[in-house]
């Protein structure tokens, strides 16, 4: 195996929440017994702490308004799903579970902010579910690449599919035997991560950057070196998305 397909450096559960809730344009929020799907209606702060902008007529704002002490306990669920059309998108979930509140001050016609105050905070994967502490999860800091990662890989999927051949190239070539094609699932600062699919099942290949980057710019050159690295192999040849 080469050096490139060594385990690439991992991020700490918390950094990997951090950088879901970067990059998450969607939520779920539980209270009351009843779930609410918001899309483009919360922001996350530099401390991680989720807000909700909504409507002064929703349902979750009355709940909150009705509520004793005006804090209403709620579950604020994250999915984050891989940009690129590969199966089991799904790769990560974020679970914050704590109390909702009022922050600001919004008008019966107008708003109304709500804070989440958090008190619990689980990571899902395909690997396992843990716990987040919420001091490392404020400490922690998004990846830099969490908020271009989906413009990166659709444009690597889209564009350069012959590219991400050449990856495979640095893998073992038993990982390779069956597989119906391969694509980008994932990129961070620490490596690019290729699904490769198989007629029933898939696996992933997670190559390392020669260095750690710190914007995309960066990671499309450490894409190119690992690219310098793949060895020629005539007739390789694997399908493309169809």
């Amino acid at each position: 195996m080469s050096a490139a397909a060594l385990p690439a450096a991992e991020a700490t559960p918390a950094e990997r929440t951090r950088s879901v809730l970067a990059r998450a344009v969607s939520l779920t929020v539980t209270t009351n017994g009843l779930r609410y799907d918001l899309v483009g209606l919360h922001s996350v702060d530099a401390r991680g702490r989720v807000r909700l902008r909504l409507p002064a007529d929703s349902l979750p704002a009355a709940h909150v308004a009705c509520a004793p002490r005006g804090a209403l306990a709620a579950l604020v669920e994250f999915t984050d799903v891989a940009p690129v059309a590969v199966r089991d998108r799904v790769r990560a979930r974020v679970t914050l579970s704590g109390w909702l509140t009022r922050s600001g001050h919004g008008t019966p016609t107008d708003h109304v902010d709500l804070r989440l105050d958090a008190a619990r905070a689980t990571l899902a994967t395909r690997e396992a579910t843990v716990r987040v502490g919420l001091d490392e999860l404020v400490l922690a800091r998004p990846d830099p690449l969490a908020v271009d990662e989906g413009s990166l890989l659709t444009h690597l999927a889209d564009a350069h599919q012959d590219a991400v051949t050449r990856l495979t190239r640095l893998a073992d070539p038993w990982l390779l035997h069956g597989a119906v094609r391969v694509l980008p699932v994932a990129v961070d600062r620490h490596g690019i991560t290729l699904r490769c699919e198989y007629a029933r099942n898939q696996r992933d290949l997670r190559l390392a950057f020669p260095s750690p980057v710190h914007d995309a710019a960066q990671a499309g050159e450490q894409i190119r070196l690992l690219l310098t690295a793949t060895r020629p192999c005539p007739g390789h040849h694997l399908p493309t998305r169809p």
